[in-house]
């Protein structure tokens, strides 16, 4: 199974999973990991190694970061340079990450962190959607 750990600056990443887990029931193999005030990446580095330690890893780890460049996607940079197993996507948000603990779940282990990395932008980009007013009215026109 690959594991899962959501780094974000503030509690955005432990507010993220609360949201995930009230959709999906609770996940045992992801783990918000948050960059408070006072912290520096080496911080973050120390909680991201604890998360690990505690999850099953044997199929990589997906860091889902918050903004690319940031000290949390710096920290797990840190990490995946030196593991072939794990990744980094940047822009999380509840439909992505909602969509990786599916796949988690039906994980028949044929997916490389790359295929899982692909998979999360796409469900990160589909999760983008636009309602206005005026799209109702051009409904009603096109069913004239």
């Amino acid at each position: 199974m690959f594991a899962i750990l959501v780094g974000t600056h503030g509690r955005f990443s432990e507010e993220l999973v609360k949201s995930c887990e009230m959709i999906c029931g609770e996940q045992k193999n992801v783990r918000a990991v948050t960059l408070v005030p006072g912290e520096g990446p080496d911080d973050v580095v120390r909680k991201y190694e604890a998360a690990i330690e505690e999850l099953d890893c044997t199929d990589g780890v997906l860091f889902l970061n918050d903004l690319f460049g940031g000290s949390p996607y710096n920290a797990a940079c840190r990490l995946v340079i030196s593991n072939e197993a794990y990744g980094i996507v940047t822009g999380v948000n509840l439909p992505m990450l909602i969509e990786m603990c599916s796949l988690q779940m039906m994980d028949d282990k044929s997916l490389t962190i790359q295929d899982i990395m692909a998979k999360a932008i796409e469900a990160g980009k589909s999760g983008l959607q636009v309602f206005h007013a005026s799209q109702i009215a051009e409904d009603e026109e096109d069913d004239l």
